[in-house]
């Protein structure tokens, strides 16, 4: 896809010449050139490489508006052409659309601009070093890398280009027993140490699973969550957590924080971080992205606020997202060393993995789940056992707040390993967190 960004600014200036008086358009355009390898069995089962790129056109007439997604093809002619058609279909239905009432223009002409380097290693030498580093393991798992593209262009003068470079290697380690051990790899520089420190203490991982399960019965424990597993519960909160239109409709876990009545613990600072994310610095609808303080030492500091809500609420705009979800969220590091984790945990849970977690008392900010794959029991600070898949029920007032001992100095980058459509540019940079007691309900 050479030369994505000429081609983008070619398509929005043709559609700003076709436009007819009292129209305005804006065009989004999401395009992607990746290489998808599947593994079974530590062996290449499948590889493929996808080019796809879509616009989303959309047309703002009398205070409506209407909005058509258009394949594109790559080819000039044949792309004009296309969207030419869906400008034409928009034509036919948006006088027959209602009024918006919170239909919010930025019509500031902003610019924003961001093209990273491509540092993607050769695909051979990312295949070589899975072969060296999993020979002998069942390894289970998909590489998805290569460049994403993002643009954004509208008739008041705004264009946001953005483009970055990102792998991401998903894998599991099955042990004989049927049991397994998740764990990834991602970011936009492949590190050779790093790569094979992860696969080593997936593998050490997995020696553990051939020991017999330690028995849990429901109860308090003390734990310890594995950046992935914390990724996992500040994924769940981020989704409507610091949505502003959630807390203005009393829809949000986070009512309590935000009205002072209950708070984090000091050790948290959670921030929506623009500078650098893999997130380009602006959304579908020509909203530039702002950074945003969103916990400060525990205590709420900030919301996301997309242009409707803004409107609806008398608020200012500070995120390109309609969910008003964080798309790179950012936790800030504790003191606890990596390796001294499991000496302080001293006896209780390594938890490397959450999943199907749900909210059981939204108000109270109570999510539910379960363990995922690999769960340790913990004795005197030395790994004895696996654990079999347990469900938690807590309030994150307690897991983040009175009952949090320590996050680590340690952080790792979780990007989204979501494929579905496309790519995703969902990021979170998290730590470890160490935690008195979490609550195991069956």
């Amino acid at each position: 896809m050479a030369d994505a960004e000429s081609r983008f600014t070619a398509l929005a200036e043709g559609l700003g010449a076709s436009l007819q008086a009292g129209e305005d358009f804006s065009l989004w355009f999401s395009a992607e050139e990746s290489e998808f390898i599947r593994f079974n069995r530590a062996q290449v089962r499948q590889a493929g490489h996808v080019v796809q790129a879509t616009g989303r056109l959309r047309l703002i007439r009398h205070d409506r508006s209407a909005e058509t997604a258009v394949s594109l093809s790559g080819d000039a002619d044949t792309d004009h052409q296309r969207l030419a058609e869906g400008l034409m279909q928009l034509r036919l239905v948006i006088d027959q659309l209602p009024v918006d009432p919170y239909l919010h223009l930025e019509r500031a002409p902003w610019r924003r601009h961001a093209t990273d380097e491509n540092n993607l290693p050769d695909i051979s030498q990312v295949l070589a070093e899975i072969d060296a580093e999993a020979r002998g393991l069942d390894l289970v798992g998909i590489y998805a890398a290569g460049p994403l593209h993002r643009g954004f262009a509208n008739s008041f003068g705004a264009f946001g280009w953005h483009t970055a470079h990102c792998f991401n290697f998903d894998w599991s380690l099955f042990h004989a027993n049927h049991q397994a051990v998740k764990a990834d790899y991602a970011g936009s520089r492949w590190d050779s140490a790093e790569f094979a420190s992860r696969l080593a203490d997936a593998r050490q991982q997995l020696e553990y699973l051939g020991r017999p399960a330690h028995p849990l019965q429901p109860g308090d424990y003390r734990a310890y969550l594995a950046p992935a597993a914390l990724d996992e519960v500040l994924g769940m909160l981020s989704w409507t957590g610091f949505s502003a239109r959630a807390l203005a409709n009393k829809e949000s876990p986070l009512q309590r924080l935000q009205d002072g009545s209950a708070r984090f613990s000091p050790l948290v600072d959670l921030d929506e971080r623009v500078a650098g994310a893999l997130a380009p610095a602006f959304g579908p609808e020509g909203a530039p992205r702002s950074d945003v303080p969103l916990v400060r030492a525990g205590r709420f500091a900030g919301q996301l606020v997309y242009p409707r809500s803004a409107r609806e609420y008398g608020l200012a705009a500070n995120c390109a997202d309609a969910n008003e979800a964080t798309q790179s969220l950012l936790m800030a590091a504790g003191t606890l060393p990596l390796d001294q984790v499991l000496e302080r945990l001293g006896t209780g849970l390594y938890i490397g993995n959450l999943w199907y977690l749900n909210w059981s008392d939204l108000p109270a900010a109570r999510m539910t789940g379960m363990t995922r794959f690999a769960t340790f029991w913990v004795e005197d600070g030395r790994i004895r056992a696996p654990v079999d898949t347990m469900r938690f029920d807590d309030s994150l007032y307690s897991l983040l707040g009175d009952r949090l001992e320590a996050l680590t100095v340690e952080r790792q980058l979780r990007l989204s390993n979501s494929t579905y459509g496309e790519r995703q540019t969902w990021s979170a940079l998290v730590p470890g967190a160490l935690v008195g007691r979490l609550k195991l309900t069956l």
